[in-house]
């Protein structure tokens, strides 16, 4: 039913495969009886295949553009194999599960990057059924949501990371082949002028397009929503080009000392700061492609002296932008100035926007061009010495790192301005892999004597507290600048209120009926129509007066106005656990590193520290809420609020197994106690109680300096020993023993498959902690 809501025609020329098929099967044979049909389109959508069901419900329930069913069984009482999200819950989740089933995270990829487009961005939601979109409605304002780049560079990064650790030759397996897709999305981003003029209007909705969408849906199925060539066949590229094609976007708007730009009326990683659109730009995003960069590298090394074909337009991509960061080398020599900035900036914006402009009027010409692998790894270095430049022209005097910037916009010159310190912005420069162990402990070090740590919950914030304007405070003109206007002093003295108006007591203020700078120009235009004397200059003028009192262009959302859904003085649980698993992952790097004993000691009490501000190590009436319950978050006034399985719950998995010290490298499960504690152990017998791969219930007898946990399914029982040794229990009775602490490839993708052969594992180790 799954290939048939996908591609009828696919599933009428592939029945006798289908009804070939057991009744029960794993991916892997699925896998590699498709394979010997040499049919990409049907391969694709056997990878794409995620036999699920819900967990949870996918998406804020609050949100009017959340439509979704939760349905688990039909009316006779079947499983239901669905799921329903938007895109950043989907993917996020499906990052941990990736650790329960680790086979299927090659699968989850292929549904990331094919539901990708190719301008570099992705639909707002993926269901069982593909993918989908919102559609312009002008009566409904929260309609024109549809089109997002948020958390793309991140999420698809750590489910690479996790197959590469996992299965290490997967990727490099499939790295050629063409099985991969486009989505079709119907939206139209404007060129780079455009862009730069107004970067709050940058996307259209090609209605049109969506007809012909519907159109090839009707026809064909769900497949018809994916990118068609001018053969009218699906369009197929390998993976190389779809693991460019994003990273080329966003480098395409990269700002020197700035970050990503935000021009694409979407925010980058939580709607706190949704309102930087336009002006803002981030160097959150920046922070995640140099690790994403960092990783590419380290697959392309890997793979060998293989070339690449990829799309001859994306080949003019990447050439143009390499090119840009070659003959602009010099820049990096010290501070950038405004001038050379835009110069940079123009260059980047135009190479995108001429990519755009070919493939929304031509399409793919069907081209394949040659890209070898020390022409990438040239463009990973010279990306890299742009972004390393740029990281540290964003560090702060207080030892932090800018999360976000605003951009000022001139016509030779493009400026940067600082916004106030945000965790995020913490948070992605310690997963970045640029900070050394020493100077991760020294930005932790500056964070706990910041004005992001909150005392009283031992926590941090996603921003400082502080004080907002009070109402009498604003739209107060300074009087200074009335009296350096001449045309709000000649309109003052001739008593005409359409702009300014002058209190009782001497204050001066802009007209009350204007909401923005637009209101205002569109109203000096009319008057200037209907014969005033207003200059451009001095229209200008006042402008800038306008901007001066309101200061718009800092406005970032809930981060500048809330106290509460995640503003000022708020906790945000999910960011504080993301700090909790980026302080785990660095403090496994200094090991790696060689890091000195004391640095690596600051770097565990920082992460225990930040652990026990976490819901589950507090009592309920600190948290003000059950803590072994999820929450959004804790504003300033009250205890936990908008309880829910968050996204916090994915970061804890991934930390607890952290502690845990279940650790994947080149493709084996090994244990690692650095981080582990003595107090984790029981200090007296219980029964265990786990589930085995087939659902049946079992019981194990646990002794004192004992713990237990599954991994796969698979109880894995810990013992205190001056021995590190692994016990290896077999269903058909044998026992193997393994010295030392890595369980092997052989075995461990036993365990990766839950092919069912171990039945336990019993680890003799030292807790270091």
């Amino acid at each position: 039913s799954f290939i048939q809501h996908f591609n009828r025609q696919l599933a009428t020329q592939q029945q006798d495969f289908l009804t070939s098929l057991p009744a029960r099967f794993t991916l892997s044979e699925l896998l590699e009886r498709s394979t010997s049909l040499h049919e990409p389109n049907f391969i694709r959508l056997c990878y794409e295949y995620l036999p699920l069901t819900f967990s949870r419900r996918h998406g804020d329930p609050s949100r009017p553009w959340n439509f979704f069913s939760i349905e688990t069984q039909t009316a006779d009482g079947q499983k239901v194999l669905n799921y329903q999200g938007n895109w950043r819950d989907i993917f996020q989740n499906w990052e941990a599960l990736s650790l329960s089933f680790p086979t299927f995270t090659e699968s989850i990829i292929c549904k990331f990057l094919n539901a990708s487009t190719a301008d570099g961005y992705n639909p707002y939601r993926i269901t069982k059924e593909g993918i989908d979109w919102e559609k312009t409605d002008p009566h409904d304002p929260w309609s024109f949501i549809g089109y997002w780049g948020d958390h793309q560079i991140i999420y698809l990064l750590k489910l690479l990371e996790l197959s590469k650790e996992s299965h290490p030759n997967k990727l490099r397996r499939m790295v050629q082949q063409e099985l991969f897709v486009y989505a079709n999305v119907p939206y139209r981003i404007k060129g780079y002028g455009d862009i730069y003029e107004n970067p709050h209007d940058t996307i259209v909705f090609d209605e049109a397009l969506e007809r012909v969408i519907d159109e090839r849906v009707e026809k064909i199925g769900a497949d018809g929503k994916l990118l068609w060539d001018a053969q009218d066949q699906i369009y197929r590229v390998n993976l190389i080009e779809k693991l460019l094609v994003p990273v080329l976007a966003k480098l395409s708007n990269f700002i020197p000392e700035a970050g990503i730009w935000l021009n694409t009326q979407r925010p980058e990683w939580n709607d706190a700061n949704n309102a930087l659109v336009g002006n803002g730009v981030s160097m959150v995003t920046l922070y995640y492609i140099r690790r994403y960069q960092m990783f590419l590298r380290s697959l392309i090394k890997d793979w060998g002296e293989q070339d690449y074909r990829v799309s001859e337009e994306v080949a003019v991509l990447f050439r143009s932008i390499s090119h840009c960061f070659a003959t602009q080398q010099e820049v990096l020599q010290g501070p950038i100035s405004d001038k050379s900035r835009k110069q940079i900036v123009d260059q980047l914006g135009q190479a995108g926007g001429a990519y755009r402009d070919r493939l929304y009027q031509l399409g793919f010409s069907g081209i394949k061009e040659t890209i070898s692998p020390a022409e990438l790894i040239e463009w990973i270095d010279l990306s890299l010495a742009y972004i390393d430049h740029s990281i540290a022209a964003n560090k702060r005097d207080d030892g932090l790192f800018h999360a976000y910037n605003l951009i000022q916009r001139n016509p030779e010159s493009l400026g940067i301005r600082y916004l106030y310190e945000m965790l995020e912005g913490q948070v992605a420069v310690l997963s970045a892999n640029y900070l050394s162990a020493s100077d991760s402990v020294a930005l932790l070090d500056a964070m706990k004597a910041s004005g992001l740590y909150r005392e009283n919950q031992y926590s941090y914030m996603l921003y400082p507290d502080r004080q907002l304007p009070r109402f009498m405070d604003k739209n107060t003109i300074p009087a200074a600048l009335v009296a350096d206007s001449p045309l709000l002093q000649q309109l003052l003295q001739e008593g005409d209120t359409q702009v300014i108006e002058q209190n009782e007591e001497g204050g001066y203020h802009f007209n009350g009926a204007f909401r923005n700078a637009a209101d205002l120009e569109e109203k000096l235009e009319a008057m200037a129509a209907a014969g005033y004397t207003i200059t451009k200059s001095a229209q200008q003028e006042v402008l800038d007066i306008f901007e001066k009192v309101f200061d718009h262009q800092s406005f970032t959302g809930r981060s500048g106005t809330f106290f509460a859904y995640e503003g000022l003085g708020s906790i945000y649980w999910h960011m504080v656990s993301k700090l909790l698993l980026a302080i785990g992952e660095t403090y496994y790097r200094g090991i790696a590193e060689g890091a000195e004993a004391s640095v690596l000691g600051r770097l565990i009490e920082h992460y225990f520290e930040v652990r026990a501000g976490i819901g589950m190590s507090k009592n309920p009436k600190l948290y003000g809420a059950f803590p072994i319950d999820p929450y959004s978050h804790t504003p300033g006034h009250t205890g936990a609020q908008q309880p829910g399985m968050t996204g916090q719950v994915k970061e804890d998995i991934l930390s607890r197994y952290k502690e845990l010290g279940a650790v994947l490298e080149n493709g084996a499960l090994k244990f690692d106690p650095s981080l582990l504690r003595a107090a984790e152990f029981l200090t007296e017998g219980l029964s265990y109680r786990y589930y085995d791969l087939a659902g049946a219930e079992h019981y194990i007898d646990l002794k004192a300096d004992s713990l237990a946990y599954t991994y796969c399914q698979v109880p894995i029982v810990y013992h205190i020993s001056e021995e590190a040794l692994i016990k290896v229990h077999l269903s058909e009775g044998t026992q193997e023993s393994i010295a030392g602490l890595n369980l092997g490839q052989e075995y461990s993708q036993l365990l990766f498959a839950r092919s069912g052969v171990i039945s336990k594992m019993e680890v003799y180790l030292q807790p270091k902690l």
